[in-house]
């Protein structure tokens, strides 16, 4: 335990209870207190066996957090502070994910805005809106603006997103040190995911290549394998004549004709008996009249279509795959921007195909088909109708339009993708990574199943430059030989202590700004960073790498990531990645995966859907210890389904903890409070002992397995036994107003009731935080959260039967459950009873009869029969008449 933890003491002055307790308020109360006293500080004037460090993730700053957020950080938040209970310095930090496309898209609507980066800066510009319209604005309404303009407008708006984030985050409680935070575009981590790129240069791990690639039409960015979400797409088959020398035709389908002029084979699998005989000889493409040859490949697919298929460059990825593995030509016809190039290629050379061609020539993808479509019926060489049919195509994961398929240039880094084998080492790139995720623990651990499906599938490697505008930029400039060309081998990279910089301000060593763009001067990269590859660094950024060497040692490589479990094929693998090839090593021990949220129709909560809950009105509605029960009640990698009935459970349960312990504390009507286990000497009360022993057992067990939930579920039903049965059974002989029991009787009753709420307080700190301060404070100084966690030490001495507890609470349910039905006050008496209990509970009830009779009101004879039964059986009584109530002096 640290030094800065309450040492748990046996006698205490009498608890300062308020008149009236209640759970409205305790937020604000207590996150102002917490901040004001550093509660959550991290101390790093510890060894690195006693820090428990968490690589936070950081919330993607684009508008508003939903309840899925809500959801997965109460987890983590729950874990750090058990570990902070359990005496570990806990590094918690905060980040904010601002860069990338979400932030571009909610400055373009926020402010009425786009980037032209051919525009000059105008450092007096005012956006013509300020908060958006409350709908997206269209492109052809938005005000074009220079690059350096919409990348001012994108750090103001992400600070302003940043305040609002910290609020509801305080709000819930997340005992995060907020003096550790970041952004993935400040300096900070610039600098860190700058050096890390060049660092996989230097080593020849990032690579830059000129090859077909998926690219997003809307955002006009590359996309990276790890950012596609297939997608049922709606579209056409059309049966096509392509033309054999002798005048007969090959029918192909194709669902692309307006890829016809890109068309560069023809492919059929080679044990397909239909073209045996074509293999080898040519045809013409209809429409365009281009010769193209006849192959074979593995890959095509005999039961589907014609069995033949046309390969484009490209149309899709296996278009990719033939047009590399037989060596075929490059023919794009698709721009960037998806529409059809302007000038007519030069491999078309029949008249026809070149007026066919220009008649499509910048047009969408859309028209130049219906075209295409159009000409083919006219000439015949389209059969038949097209036929509907829906197909699995690729979208980003962002877009609302199908990817493209386009010729660029663009940087990569290896993660195993391709055959690659790191100098110096005797396996494949791909079977070291798959290794990493064999030494990583998963929770839950069938988690794993999913890295290593995601590994074993990979067929390239990470594409790391986007074009777009507001990230991380790439460290690079390029010599311009003495012609004025770009000389893109030439790659002028800045030194290290010189980082972060922006190639398209800063200028290289040896350079001067007027050689800029100039014969015999350089050109700045204009691309930036793929967001996951500043967000793949976030141990390094948050840790202090190449910033403050003495934190990083302490905290790195971090104990857990938690996160969702869809994106273990983007963040955790790309993380992994980073750490791998720079440190050789995992970047954490754990990894813990939280499910989704769903909508009551079982479909994903998230903000593209449109269907999500945004959480502060849940949380002013219900409070925040009510949302963090509902969040905590939820196994790691379950999908969750959103439920404010559970909301209304765990509010009834954090008042609970209040009355309560306010009942249980004050039943010493001012005496000091006694936790000495050694006066807890009735059977009953050594009973509760004894069970609250094995509840600390096994919630700690859960917690140090990552198992949150089960946490919660023992302590709370151990707490709702407690508080119906327990406290009602004694409740009479703590309070001997009486005099019925000796001194030593009533002192073990309320003993037994203070370390009972002594451990439960802390057993819920983790997921009610504010019930159980509030409570702490009564009687404790401190906070609860960096108090001792309760041990089996603590209740050692008491040597109790967990039954006798069990076999009472079963006689005090039957015994209530005669006056609920005769519809009688409670404190009706019972002149007899008789009980048929089974012999082997006989015993132990005989060691609470005395409670047991005086919290029922028995008056009379309470006999007591064995029986072959299993359970108890009231098995006669008579019921008097229920006293007038009589209002107690406090």
């Amino acid at each position: 335990m640290s030094a800065s933890q309450s040492k748990i003491q046996r006698t205490l002055p009498a608890p300062t209870v308020p008149d009236r307790v209640s759970a409205d308020g305790l937020e604000e109360k207590w996150s102002t207190r917490w901040n004001d006293s550093d509660v959550y500080a991290f101390n790093e004037d510890v060894d690195r066996s006693q820090v428990f460090s968490i690589d936070t993730p950081p919330p993607t700053v684009s508008g508003s957090l939903h309840v899925g957020h809500v959801f997965s950080y109460t987890h983590t938040d729950t874990l750090a502070r058990y570990q902070r209970m359990r005496g570990k310095s806990v590094f918690y930090p905060m980040g904010w994910d601002d860069n990338g496309l979400p932030t571009e898209r909610r400055v373009q609507n926020y402010y009425g805005v786009r980037c032209d980066p051919s525009l000059p800066y105008d450092p007096s510009f005012t956006p013509p809106h300020e908060g958006g319209t409350g709908k997206s604005i269209k492109n052809r309404d938005q005000v074009p603006i220079s690059r350096k303009n919409f990348v001012e407008l994108c750090e103001r708006l992400t600070v302003e997103d940043e305040k609002s984030f910290e609020a509801l985050w305080r709000r819930l409680g997340l005992s995060v040190d907020w003096d550790h935070n970041y952004q993935t575009i400040g300096k900070r981590a610039q600098k860190v995911a700058q050096a890390a790129f060049l660092r996989n240069l230097a080593r020849g791990e990032a690579y830059q290549a000129q090859a077909p690639g998926l690219w997003d039409v809307t955002f006009q960015t590359a996309v990276a394998q790890a950012e596609l979400e297939a997608r049922e797409y709606p579209g056409h088959y059309h049966a096509l004549a392509f033309h054999k020398p002798d005048g007969a035709d090959v029918m192909i389908e194709t669902t692309r004709p307006e890829l016809l002029p890109a068309c560069v084979a023809l492919i059929a699998h080679p044990d397909d008996a239909r073209y045996q005989d074509l293999f080898g000889s040519t045809v013409r493409s209809p429409g365009f009249n281009v010769e193209v040859p006849v192959l074979a490949h593995p890959a095509a697919e005999m039961d589907k279509g014609a069995g033949i298929a046309m390969c484009c460059t490209f149309g899709d990825v296996t278009d990719v795959q033939w047009w590399r593995e037989l060596d075929l030509p490059t023919r794009p016809v698709l721009a960037r921007n998806g529409r059809i190039k302007q000038d007519v290629p030069d491999w078309i050379t029949d008249e026809g195909g070149r007026a066919l061609y220009a008649e499509c020539a910048g047009k969408t993808v859309f028209s130049a088909r219906k075209v295409v479509v159009e000409h083919l019926a006219e000439t015949g060489e389209m059969k038949g109708e097209p036929e509907p049919t829906q197909r699995m195509t690729n979208f980003f994961e962002k877009g609302d339009k199908p990817l493209e398929i386009v010729t660029s240039r663009q940087w990569y880094i290896r993660n195993g993708g391709r055959d690659y084998t790191r100098p110096g080492c005797e396996e494949s790139l791909n079977a070291e990574l798959l290794a990493r995720g064999k030494q990583l623990q998963f929770h839950p651990d069938y988690m794993s199943v999913r890295y290593q499906n995601w590994v074993e599938g990979l067929n390239s490697d990470w594409l790391v430059s986007r074009q777009r505008f507001f990230g991380v930029p790439l460290p690079l400039w390029y010599g311009v030989d003495a012609d004025g060309e770009v000389d893109y081998d030439n790659v002028i990279t800045p030194a290290e202590e010189r980082l972060p910089v922006d190639p398209t301000v800063d200028v290289p060593e040896g350079f001067s700004e007027d050689q800029r763009g100039q014969a015999g001067g350089f050109i700045g990269e204009t691309d930036i960073m793929d967001t996951w590859a500043t967000s793949s660094l976030t141990p390094q950024i948050a840790g202090g790498w190449l910033h403050d060497d003495a934190l990083f040692e302490k905290v790195y490589p971090m104990d857990v990531r938690p996160q969702a479990h869809d994106i273990i094929r983007t963040w955790l693998f790309s993380t992994v990645v980073r750490a791998h090839l720079e440190f050789d090593a995992l970047p954490w021990k754990h990894a813990t995966l939280s499910g989704w949220i769903l909508d009551p129709d079982r479909k994903k909560m998230s903000k593209s859907k449109g269907n999500v809950v945004t959480p502060m009105g849940l949380l002013e509605k219900h409070g925040s210890d009510a949302v963090r029960y509902w969040a905590a009640s939820a196994r790691l990698g379950a999908d969750t389904a959103f439920d404010e009935a559970q909301m209304k459970i765990g509010r009834r349960l954090a008042i609970k903890l209040l009355n309560a312990s306010k009942f249980a504390l004050t039943m010493g009507q001012g005496a000091d409070l006694d936790l000495n286990p050694l006066h807890v000497t009735e059977d009953i009360d050594r009973a509760v002992v004894a069970q609250l022993r094995e509840v600390v057992r096994q919630a700690t067990d859960a917690f140090e397995a990552f198992d949150h939930t089960r946490a919660l579920s023992v302590s709370e039903t151990f707490f709702w036994t407690f508080c119906n049965d327990y406290l009602e059974l004694v409740k009479e002989r703590a309070y001997n107003r009486d005099g019925v029991w000796n001194a030593s009787q009533a002192v073990s009753a309320r003993c037994a009731l203070a370390i009972v709420v002594d451990t439960m307080v802390r057993l819920f700190a983790p997921f009610l935080p504010f019930a159980a301060e509030e409570v702490w404070s009564w009687y404790r100084s401190g906070s609860v959260h960096t108090a001792q966690w309760p041990t089996l030490i603590e209740l050692d001495g008491v040597d109790g039967d967990p039954d006798v507890l069990h076999t009472a609470s079963a006689a005090l349910i039957k015994l209530r459950r005669i006056k609920s039905e005769k519809k009688v006050s409670p404190r009706t008496p019972y002149l007899k009873v008789s009980l048929e209990v089974p012999t082997a509970q006989v015993e132990l009830l005989e060691l609470v009869r005395e409670d047991l009779a005086k919290v029922t009101h028995v008056e009379g004879q309470m006999e007591v029969v064995p029986s072959s039964g299993d359970e108890i059986v009231v098995s006669d009584y008579e019921l008097g008449v229920a006293p007038p109530r009589v209002k107690r002096k406090k």
